[in-house]
């Protein structure tokens, strides 16, 4: 089952009563790229796509924090992800690699053990003479206290390999490969629950689903949430829906 809301995800996490998380999976927004302010204040369009200024995709927020606020707001999300886990729930969350350091603390301070880093190889990417190429981003991965080694989950690969989502299937600036997502998926454990705070148009929730995992997601942007319900199949709720049912 998946259930899908529009809002603010810290609003929702502040008011959530419902059963608890066995794993929080999410692709938040990264807030990187650009040494002045214009440039990390730019659209996500420029940032992140081709296309620039014919994207067809709405643009997203949360990406032209500074450093200091960006790394506050995730250690919000997370320590409000945490408190509805339960104890030994695995957390992978995307980032950039310019983030990775505030992403480690972020995650620490949230309350979170944080235990390795996952890498996405997209096979392709610009190249660009004398330079490395810039073909993988990261995921770093923790666990809510200690992870038991006799967890009813396979031994998974630290390294995944998937070509970005092209041609029609994209529906989002930075969408996720949903063969991607099914393989980290497999972290929870069977029958659990995921939670993803920064739902977007619904990768993590579709795999979930197609694992076998239950699921909550929470995307701000009504627009891309509308999207998500309309690729789920799933009704799409506001968080004040939730307030009010518990009030």
């Amino acid at each position: 089952m998946i259930e899908l809301y529009t809002g603010n995800c810290r609003a929702f996490l502040s008011n959530y009563n419902g059963s608890k998380f066995d794993a929080v999976i999410t692709d938040l927004p990264y807030s990187s790229g650009g040494a002045t302010l214009a440039e990390r204040s730019a659209s996500t369009a420029l940032k992140y796509t081709s296309t620039k200024s014919k994207c067809p995709f709405p643009d997203f927020a949360g990406d032209q924090m500074d450093a200091r606020s960006w790394l506050h707001f995730m250690t919000d999300v997370l320590e409000l992800a945490r408190v509805h886990c339960h104890d030994g729930a695995v957390l992978a969350v995307f980032c950039d690699w310019r983030q990775m350091p505030l992403l480690s603390d972020a995650i620490q301070w949230a309350g979170w053990m944080w235990r390795g880093t996952i890498v996405w190889d997209k096979l392709t990417s610009r190249p660009q003479k004398g330079r490395f190429r810039q073909q993988a981003e990261f995921a770093l991965w923790a666990s809510n206290g200690k992870l038991p080694i006799d967890r009813p989950v396979p031994v998974l690969p630290g390294v995944f390999q998937a070509c970005n989502v092209q041609g029609i299937r994209r529906m989002h600036q930075t969408q996720k490969p949903l063969d991607l997502m099914r393989n980290i998926c497999k972290i929870c454990v069977p029958g659990g629950r995921i939670l993803d705070p920064f739902a977007g148009s619904g990768s993590t929730l579709e795999a979930a689903e197609l694992e076998g995992f239950d699921s909550i997601g929470v995307e701000l942007s009504p627009e891309i949430a509308k999207t998500a319900s309309e690729r789920l199949g799933t009704p799409l709720r506001t968080i004040q829906e939730v307030h009010d049912e518990e009030v």
